[in-house]
């Protein structure tokens, strides 16, 4: 009725990231670059709000309301750039869609020893899952190509530098490993749910739902769901996610299986190392003062807003996560060996500096 007064208080478990700064590598009016973290995804979506390169950037350096220009996978590190104003992101957009002089460069360490050689690969990729986030090699894929060059070998493992003609769903990755090199920390795509060759010349020896369930089992073992951008409650809920990588122009179709997700036609060709699993708008205008309120009313049962009160520690017998109990990652499990070295375009480049696991002497 008139005057009441409606509340509704939910709380969330933001998955672990990267303890590792957000470095401004350049600022104008205009535009601001980053070296971004691995781990961390660039908007707040799917189970990430706070934990996010958007909401850093906002809270941490007051930059707000930024527009993406490119994007990159949460677990890929290197040069993003936004744009400050939307006109800024359009005029940007369509300079690069009209002249197509836009350069990517990448840089990323392989098992085993990489060929001398440049190597160019062409294989199509065809995404398995939009929402778990795989690709695979097939002929009814899309048509790309990756160039590759060895840079150093150091007994065991190979720092490879890797040129995307085409944007393609973790092309580098897919690439990588249908050539028997798949990147030695990646968590998808070097894993034993590929098969004794890991997925190399493209022998997986399964259906692409099999595999998709090893790989969730995989994780799952391992306590580490949240690489796949899922959580136990997607896997005990027959509900479709809502979450899209693109904008609304997905056609959704319910699905039974949570792991399979829903059909997404639109695929962008912005970069081939974007997440898809993360639900999140090119653009978004995001809102941090509703963010701020939403970790305000977060505060579970404890009127005072303090946050080591007893409504603090209190776990909601309704909530799968508060009954499920996690180890925390280790510092070497939030980070993957792939990083956007260079970013060009006609009127601009930026380079950042090459991370510690690139260097020519380095041991695991």
């Amino acid at each position: 009725q008139n005057n009441d007064f409606l509340r509704n208080t939910v709380h969330r478990h933001e998955p672990p990231v990267t303890a590792q700064p957000i470095r401004i590598l350049a600022e104008d009016e205009e535009v601001v670059v980053v070296d971004k973290p691995s781990s961390l995804p660039v908007h707040p979506c799917g189970r990430f709000r706070h934990n996010t390169v958007i909401f850093i950037l906002g809270k941490e350096h007051g930059l707000r309301e930024l527009h993406t220009l490119h994007r990159l996978d949460r677990m890929t590190s290197g040069v993003l750039m936004f744009a400050k104003t939307a006109a800024v992101s359009k005029r940007i957009d369509e300079q690069v869609r009209l002249r197509q002089q836009l350069e990517k460069e990448y840089v990323c360490r392989v098992v085993g020893e990489f060929p001398e050689h440049e190597v160019v690969c062409e294989e199509p990729i065809l995404v398995v899952s939009y929402k778990v986030g795989v690709c695979r090699v097939d002929p009814k894929g899309k048509p790309c190509q990756t160039l590759f060059q060895r840079l150093s070998y150091n007994g065991s493992s190979s720092v490879v530098r890797c040129l995307p003609r085409t944007g393609r769903t973790h092309q580098i990755r897919v690439h990588l490993q249908f050539l028997g090199h798949p990147i030695v920390n990646d968590p998808i795509y070097n894993m034993e749910a590929w098969g004794p060759d890991r997925g190399k010349g493209g022998k997986i020896g399964k259906s692409d739902e099999e595999l998709l369930k090893a790989l969730v089992e995989e994780h799952r073992s391992k306590q580490s769901l949240e690489v796949l951008g899922i959580g136990e409650e997607d896997l005990n809920s027959s509900s479709e996610s809502k979450d899209c990588e693109n904008s609304g122009d997905c056609t959704k179709s319910a699905e039974a299986d949570p792991i399979n997700g829903s059909s997404c036609p639109a695929e962008d060709e912005k970069d081939p190392e974007r997440n898809d699993v993360a639900a999140c708008p090119l653009n978004s205008d995001i809102n941090l003062e509703m963010l701020e309120k939403d970790k305000e009313l977060s505060l579970c049962g404890n009127p005072d807003g303090q946050t080591g009160g007893k409504g603090w520690e209190e776990k909601d017998p309704l909530c799968v996560e508060c009954r499920t109990s996690r180890r925390d990652p280790s510092p070497k499990e939030l980070v993957m060996f792939l990083h956007a070295l260079r970013y060009k375009g006609a009127d601009f480049e930026y380079c950042s500096s090459m991370p510690e696991w690139a260097m020519e002497d380095w041991q695991e």
